[in-house]
């Protein structure tokens, strides 16, 4: 409390779905971030202990450092090193503050979230799979290196086969449709959601409210539409001008494009994809068409109906 001003409202970094984010100052001058769970919500709870269990056992420069917990009557808090660049969606989807992300910073976040995961699915002494893998989730640090963040909703993965679950949790836009439709998970979910993080970085524009301009039914289709009839260039950030190299940007949409189809067998996994990045001579295979490839409503309502099926919880973004 002290730290956090009594959690005051101008320490208040954002607001989650399970509770606030605070900016917190120890008497060391060491900022923290103190993340307060809302009182009387048990799949707060279920979450908080979830990801306390987790993250306690993950150690990588692209995840966000956990440096404490309290549980006290009905307080629940999550201490994390401070982020002073906030989330990436704080800086990709606004007009003017996209424009401090070059090609170079956008990529080398692009490297970063990938070196994350890579870690999370083979290298972390168990294989997680985070479920909720987008731009709010991923944090910049005073270099603008990302960390990936939020492991509420993440589960262990022991097998190399997915695995199934009736209540289906993460959000709208990012779900791999195996996933959505069938409650399975993998890494290839992960993957999924990588590849819409991906194109949403290269274009700077939102999957989720991107049917709205009228040009296709989300940004995956539009991004594949435009790479299949050779104008990828039409898909890059405007803010970006002309200062990057064709050849970089063309790789990462063909590479984002490869995650997002629709078959989970079809897609790589993430150490194929950090080489993909890496190799300036990399061979990389015609992309299928994305998952959820309809257009007009009547696509949208059937995906709806057949989702409905499970015991889902979505989270919807909507513009700040």
């Amino acid at each position: 409390m002290e730290a956090t001003n009594n959690f005051s409202s101008t320490n208040k970094l954002g607001q989650g779905g399970f509770g606030s984010v605070y900016k917190g100052q120890l008497s060391s001058d060491e900022s923290m971030a103190v993340k307060r769970l809302d009182a009387f919500s048990c799949q707060g709870l279920e979450e908080f202990m979830n990801e306390i269990k987790l993250i306690a056992k993950l150690q990588h420069q692209n995840l966000v450092k956990l440096l404490g917990c309290c549980i006290e009557g009905d307080e629940k808090l999550l201490i994390y090193e401070y982020m002073p660049n906030k989330s990436l969606d704080y800086h990709l989807f606004d007009q003017t503050r996209k424009e401090q992300l070059d090609w170079s910073k956008r990529f080398a976040i692009i490297d970063g979230i990938a070196q994350g995961l890579l870690y999370l699915h083979k290298y972390s002494r168990v294989r997680i799979i985070h479920r909720d893998l987008k731009a709010s989730n991923i944090l910049l640090d005073l270099q603008m290196n990302p960390k990936i963040s939020d492991f509420g909703l993440a589960r262990i993965h022991a097998s190399t086969t997915p695995s199934n679950t009736n209540r289906i949790v993460g959000t709208y836009g990012y779900m791999s449709p195996e996933y959505a439709m069938e409650g399975l998970f993998s890494v290839k979910s992960d993957v999924f959601s990588f590849g819409v993080l991906m194109l949403e970085i290269i274009s700077g524009k939102r999957n989720t409210s991107f049917h709205k301009s009228g040009k296709a039914l989300n940004l995956l289709v539009h991004a594949w539409e435009l790479w299949k009839n050779g104008n990828w260039l039409d898909f890059v950030d405007p803010s970006l001008g002309d200062n990057f190299l064709s050849n970089d940007v063309s790789k990462c949409i063909i590479v984002a494009l490869m995650c997002v189809q629709e078959k989970a067998a079809d897609r790589p996994i993430m150490s194929e994809i950090i080489t993909m990045l890496g190799s300036e001579n990399a061979i990389l295979q015609d992309p299928k068409k994305p998952a959820f490839f309809t257009t007009g409503n009547e696509g949208v309502s059937e995906l709806l109906i057949y989702a409905s099926q499970n015991d889902i919880t979505l989270t919807v973004l909507k513009g700040r």
